[in-house]
């Protein structure tokens, strides 16, 4: 069995502060390795882990599949952008490394197929290639991808701009590739995860609406009388 095997049917947790708030507190690898351990402690199968330290230390924390990943930068790819990090993050004790598999050019110039090619011949980890369409998940089979994530989906160009999950194009990709395709971005109820599993789903991710309490917080305060806008003084 590998790796991708362990995740099947099951809720990977993405163990990352929040990439606009610098000074959000849950930056810390400590910190990041114990949220990642609650995760596991409550049924996780899997966990999604951002840049070399913080995979280091959940590595060491947890003995379920790490997905590793390195965002690097704000706009275009900026998930895993070159070969250099993806090896930083594999080496860091990633079992699978998550790549921005879109067609967009990477900062290194070299292909997502080189990426790809680095990583098997270099190291015993994995490929997930975060995608935004069918097309580039069938692209990223054939550039050598052992599974395919609908990461990215909502946040390119090419893809549906929804405040949900793309459930669409998860059935999708079940239908064309040979891979596990694994649902992830913007799922946070348990309605959501059970459709992404009827669509043929082998695992499903799910982020801040678990392990951010700043992003859940956001989220809450508005419902709130003190969120409220100013009254008029008439």
């Amino acid at each position: 069995m590998s790796v991708l095997d362990d995740l099947g049917g099951g809720l990977v947790v993405s163990c990352q502060p929040l990439p606009d708030e610098p000074d959000d507190p849950m930056r810390d690898p400590y910190v990041q390795a114990r949220v990642a351990s609650a995760a596991v402690r409550g049924g996780a199968v899997g966990v999604r882990v951002n840049g070399p330290d913080d995979v280091r230390a959940v590595r060491a924390a947890v003995g379920v599949p790490v997905i590793g990943l390195y965002k690097h930068g704000t706009a275009g790819v900026f998930i895993t952008p070159t070969a250099a990090h993806a090896l930083e993050v594999a080496r860091a004790g990633a079992d699978i490394v998550a790549i921005d598999a879109t067609d967009r050019p990477r900062t290194d110039g070299r292909t997502f197929a080189d990426t790809v090619r680095a990583i098997h011949e270099d190291t015993d980890a994995l490929v997930l290639a975060d995608v935004s369409t069918a097309a580039e998940g069938v692209a990223a089979v054939e550039a050598g991808a052992d599974a395919v994530a609908t990461t990215l989906s909502g946040y390119t160009q090419a893809s549906p701009q929804t405040d949900g999950p793309d459930l669409a194009l998860v059935a999708q990709l079940v239908a064309q590739l040979p891979v596990p395709v694994i649902a992830e971005g913007r799922y946070r109820t348990t309605a959501q995860i059970r459709r992404a599993f009827e669509a043929g789903a082998h695992a499903v991710v799910m982020g801040n609406a678990v392990t951010s309490p700043l992003w859940i917080t956001r989220r809450l305060v508005p419902a709130t009388p003190r969120a409220a806008p100013p009254r008029s003084a008439t």
